[in-house]
């Protein structure tokens, strides 16, 4: 199953970082995570690695994904969004 693979590929990059998942949620069309990523990772990096890698994987298990005319050779959208937490860090993590 997809969600699957990506759930233990996320966290087994994240360990290679040094990044600890406290949060996550995989759906059909994004991701929800809560990280503590430490200052010696860049964020842009770590997501161009989450998603190059991943989608490497994805594809080559998965080949017919590729022939979604909507999708082409891409599997993850072009951006991201990330946040800082500090107060409300409960709540987000029960959100997600």
């Amino acid at each position: 199953m997809i969600k699957s693979l990506i759930e233990h590929d996320l966290q087994l990059i994240s360990s290679w970082k040094d990044v600890r998942i406290q949060e996550l949620n995989v759906k059909v069309y994004h991701i929800h995570m809560v990280c503590s990523i430490p200052p010696k990772v860049s964020i842009s990096e770590l997501m161009g690695i989450f998603k190059g890698k991943i989608a490497i994987k994805l594809f080559k298990t998965y080949p017919s994904l590729k022939q979604k005319p909507y999708w082409g050779n891409y599997f993850w959208s072009r951006g991201y969004f990330v946040s800082k937490v500090g107060v409300d860090e409960e709540m987000i993590k029960r959100y997600v």
